[in-house]
């Protein structure tokens, strides 16, 4: 039995009981394994996908597995009104929102040679403006109440660049500054701001990935997952429940010193030191 499967048994209070979380793009994927870990700690969870039925059976899935609040609410997080509604309808039902998961799906996996500016526009739009705007939004009540998470989830090319992914490599390592930066300026009052940094996941998307990486490549796309699990100390993917447990705990009260950082939850993937 994979070990995150038996750690689910055990439990920790985060302190997480009736906080309100903000999680983006969380229909699937880690995003939908952070909102559902949020709402088995004992918070309010509201989520978003750009496709409302899908948001609705996501909100609805995790309220039967764990009875907590969820609402699921159509947004597209690369569009500012659709962002600016997602956050005013959490305020509007729950009066504060102490956690906001930033989370989007990548960019087409390509190399410099076949892109265009216009690809880096759309790009730092999905991963880059799209967290720094629901920053904005949630920030000002997060630092007037004294307490508050962002999480920004990142990927491990942060730290080492994945070769093909040229457009996911620039924007999240531009995020990533940018965490750190205002990470120093709201750190008095209460507020952290972190990255979660997945490596190889099995998500919807990355199957996605693995499609596109591998016809590329001339591999079939088994081979090309047998090769990401061989690439990792740990020999296989992470589940995305193993990204969201991460997610939790810089959420939570017990992460309270911890900010700034870019957590690695890789498997030992990344090779450096820091």
């Amino acid at each position: 039995m994979p070990v995150w499967k038996t750690w689910k048994e055990t439990n920790m209070d985060f302190g997480l009981k009736d906080r309100v979380a903000l999680v983006a793009a969380a229909s699937r994927g880690i995003g939908f394994a952070a909102a559902r870990e949020l709402a088995r700690e004992g918070a309010r969870v509201f989520l978003c996908s750009r496709d409302e039925a899908r948001a609705s059976e996501a909100a609805q899935k995790i309220h039967e597995e764990t009875g907590a609040n969820v609402a699921g609410i159509a947004a597209d997080v690369t569009n500012e009104k659709e962002s600016e509604q997602f956050v005013r309808v959490a305020l509007e039902r729950a009066g504060r929102i102490d956690i906001c998961v930033t989370n989007a799906g990548g960019p087409p996996s390509t190399v410099f040679a076949d892109t265009d500016i216009e690809m880096f526009r759309q790009a730092f739009e999905l991963n880059g403006l799209s967290a720094i705007r629901l920053a904005k939004l949630v920030l000002p009540g997060m630092r007037e109440r004294k307490w508050g998470r962002i999480i920004n989830v990142t990927s491990i090319s942060v730290k080492q660049p994945v070769d093909g992914l040229l457009l996911s490599n620039t924007v999240r390592a531009g995020l990533t500054g940018w965490a750190k930066t205002v990470s120093n300026e709201v750190a008095a009052e209460g507020v952290t701001v972190n990255n979660v940094a997945p490596g190889y996941t099995m998500t919807e998307r990355q199957d996605e990935l693995a499609e596109a990486r591998s016809k590329a490549m001339g591999k079939s796309k088994q081979e090309l997952v047998d090769l990401w699990s061989a690439q990792t100390p740990m020999r296989r993917m992470a589940a995305a429940e193993e990204i969201a447990a991460a997610i939790a705990f810089l959420a939570s009260e017990r992460a309270s010193y911890i900010t700034g950082v870019t957590l690695q939850v890789d498997g030992g993937w990344v090779r450096s030191l820091l």
